[in-house]
């Protein structure tokens, strides 16, 4: 019930296009700007492409990070995220996380998903080019992404609770103080924030997202 109000929320929220063109993406975009693609056949037999463009920076006046749908080439429609615009058989669903999208799917009436294809110029693409000329690489790359998660968070996680049982009148006095076993000095933090922030980074150009990974690393 719950989703299906958001749903139609999300839809209501879409506002009409303007035709500008849609602009080429260039290299300075890469972490910046999200493009994808999807085809589906229009009224008549013809084919139309349909156009996802994201640019991560907040673009309205009240915060919010807005997605652009392009038909043919011509500003469609756009909405804040997330955004849900209605095309022919389903709807584009779209979703941003800190690090990039962490949705972008062309939903069918049915209930059938399929992910619309990153534009090959984009940081995205080049992320999916890697993957299919590389498998085994890719792979390897996935799982140290997460790894590198995983210990962020356990380690932020044994931080929280030595804060927490620090004071001996609060909580320590029934449970006893903790001691974490991996003391990080100042630039040992900075440097775990960065490397779980690329972590997060690299899972979003896939699409990947994890509240629990993710949005600790957030």
């Amino acid at each position: 019930m719950f989703k299906e109000w958001r749903h139609r929320r999300a839809v209501q929220r879409v506002k009409p296009g303007d035709g500008r063109p849609l602009k080429g993406f260039r290299w300075w975009q890469m972490l910046t700007r999200a493009l994808f693609h999807l085809r589906l056949m229009g009224d008549g037999g013809r084919q139309a492409v349909y156009t996802v463009d994201v640019r991560h920076q907040k673009q309205s006046s009240n915060g919010h990070v807005k997605a652009h749908l392009y038909l043919d080439g011509r500003h469609h429609a756009e909405s804040r995220v997330p955004a849900v615009f209605p095309v022919p058989g389903g709807t584009v669903e779209v979703r941003t996380s800190n690090f990039g999208l962490k949705r972008c799917h062309y939903v069918t009436a049915e209930g059938a998903e399929f992910q619309l294809v990153p534009d090959t110029a984009s940081a995205e693409g080049r992320r999916a080019r890697l993957d299919r000329a590389h498998p085994a690489l890719s792979r390897s790359i996935g799982s140290l992404s997460v790894m590198v998660l995983v210990i962020g968070l356990v380690l932020l996680i044994l931080q929280l609770v030595e804060q927490v049982t620090r004071d001996p009148e609060g909580l320590a006095q029934y449970v006893g103080s903790f001691t974490s076993p991996a003391d990080l000095p100042g630039w040992g933090n900075a440097v775990l924030g960065l490397v779980t922030v690329a972590a997060s980074t690299e899972r979003a150009l896939r699409l990947r997202y994890s509240r629990l990974l993710d949005g600790g690393a957030g």
